[in-house]
């Protein structure tokens, strides 16, 4: 019921139709609240904290995922290869405590979120998750004293804690119909444009008014599936394999989007028996290893830190994405003119 609710509005925010402008009303409340949020720092009544280093906070201004984690996972590559050292915080949606926490090794979903347990897999560095994000920050300065940039992944509505840049993430459904929820995707009627750019993750071309630079990133499915004991099979090979074992291929996915997960494999030749959409950051239990027990189980990256517990031979398919070089020159010119700054240098002495 969730999902399906989630897929009426998403399909209600591309046009301006009848469902969107019975919520109209409802969309100026939301704008008026927002307005009043945004600005309660900006007066200072509200206070917003920095840290000693600069921060990079990767969101969008659209409801739904837009490909925030794997350009949070970009960023980091990218940069550890400059030789920055990088952190990176999150609040971590849907885990089952508030605590300021590190995730570690044996950290599970539950305790710290499927995104960044996600983002521990594949970057490698530090990661702190909080309700409020300026604590996981300065909890990860405290133990990690090295880091000279910090990632928000999300939190661009989040003021509590300042950042110096912000990277707007937005597919292929640019800015919707152009209204505020919950008559439109939008948590903000406009791109903040002071040291923001914005990064198209869609696979069409889309122009958005803004004077932000505007970059794109391309994204595939890797060529590869994985197991939870590290083997991995071609996804060129798995209808053969599918058919082999008597076991058809079913796709799931507890995404924003999981229709652009389907799609993908599909392109990529798969013969999908049957597609299971499910509410982003879904919560798996034991029943449906037995529930999927003689079907060839595929799922995305995200999926898999929380499934692999109960069906260890389900397939991982991850996502080959790659910003075009500009948004990254662009970033590091950002970042090295904050090098000056002295909270900075501060920290660095």
């Amino acid at each position: 019921m969730q999902q399906q609710i989630h897929q009426t509005l998403q399909q209600a925010w591309l046009k301006r139709g009848w469902l969107a402008m019975l919520l109209l009303p409802l969309s100026g409340l939301y704008g008026t609240l927002a307005w009043l949020h945004r600005h309660l720092y900006q007066w200072g009544i509200w206070k917003s904290q920095r840290v000693a280093v600069p921060v990079i906070v990767v969101g969008n201004i659209v409801a739904g995922g837009g490909g925030k984690t794997p350009t949070v996972v970009a960023l980091v590559q990218h940069l550890k290869a400059k030789g920055w050292q990088i952190g990176v915080v999150s609040r971590g949606y849907g885990r089952s405590n508030n605590d300021c926490c590190e995730v570690l090794p044996h950290s599970t979903a539950a305790q710290v979120g499927d995104e960044p347990m996600l983002l521990a897999n594949k970057c490698q560095v530090p990661i702190f998750v909080a309700p409020k994000r300026w604590d996981a920050a300065s909890q990860l300065l405290a133990k990690y004293p090295a880091t000279n940039v910090i990632l928000c992944d999300d939190g661009l509505q989040h003021h509590a804690m300042h950042h110096d840049i912000a990277i707007t993430v937005l597919d292929d459904r640019g800015m919707g119909n152009g209204w505020l929820l919950p008559a439109g995707p939008l948590r903000e009627s406009q791109i903040r444009e002071s040291n923001n750019l914005v990064l198209h993750t869609g696979n069409h071309p889309i122009k958005i008014n803004t004077t932000a630079p505007q970059f794109a990133a391309q994204r595939s499915l890797a060529k590869e599936a994985k197991r939870y004991d590290g083997s991995r099979v071609y996804l060129a090979d798995l209808n053969g394999m599918a058919a082999t074992a008597n076991k058809p291929l079913v796709a799931l996915a507890g995404i924003a989007n999981p229709e652009s997960f389907f799609t993908m494999l599909r392109e990529n030749g798969l013969q999908l028996t049957n597609t299971i959409a499910l509410p982003d950051h879904f919560t798996f239990d034991s029943t449906i290893g037995n529930q999927y027990a003689g079907y060839t189980l595929i799922c995305t990256e995200k999926d898999a830190v929380k499934l692999w517990q109960f069906v260890p031979h389900a397939l991982s398919v991850g996502l080959e994405f790659e910003p075009e070089l500009g948004f990254f020159n662009h970033v590091e010119q950002l970042l090295a003119g904050l090098k000056s700054s002295p909270s900075f240098k501060q920290h660095q002495s």
